[in-house]
């Protein structure tokens, strides 16, 4: 795992070089509780997702992120949001620094069985009013916010 270190609107953040599109998944079950993992790299609670690979949709990464980080297979039910905030920018140790491009897609599990992963300590659905008490980076918790607010329209940003 690369170390990485995210700077969310802070004027002493390197400046991005690098766009990767990538995606995550907002797994909600019958309770509503939402599908997070704890990641191994920064301690935070976050949303299962990660990068496209070439020759797949942004569903299919999501899907098979999903499934590689926390044992579950989903299905896409709808679109959460666009997140493309200049103003988050992701820095790695080899020099990148990522400017944030993520799409996040409503999802729910239709089978799989929660496993953890190498980039997660603990994976589990978590109450709406628990992850107001967890480490959630703020990226993170916008979207968050934006599921329980009901939008009728996807977020663009």
């Amino acid at each position: 795992m690369s170390h990485r270190r995210d700077y969310y609107r802070d004027p002493k953040a390197p400046k991005a070089n690098s766009l990767v599109p990538g995606g995550s998944a907002l797994v909600v079950d019958d309770r509503g509780s939402i599908l997070m993992q704890r990641r191994s790299d920064s301690g935070n609670w976050a949303l299962p997702g990660g990068v496209m690979d070439i020759g797949e949709t942004l569903e299919q990464c999501v899907i098979r992120e999903t499934k590689e980080e926390t044992g579950l297979d989903i299905e896409i039910t709808g679109l959460l949001g666009i997140y493309t905030d200049p103003g988050h920018v992701i820095a790695y140790a080899d020099g990148e620094v990522r400017q944030e491009f993520n799409i996040t897609f409503r999802a729910r599990a239709i089978g799989g069985r929660l496993a953890v992963s190498s980039e997660s300590t603990e994976v589990r659905f978590i109450a709406p009013e628990e992850l107001a008490h967890l480490p959630v980076h703020p990226t993170v918790r916008l979207r968050l916010q934006h599921y329980a607010d009901h939008r009728s329209e996807p977020h663009l940003g």
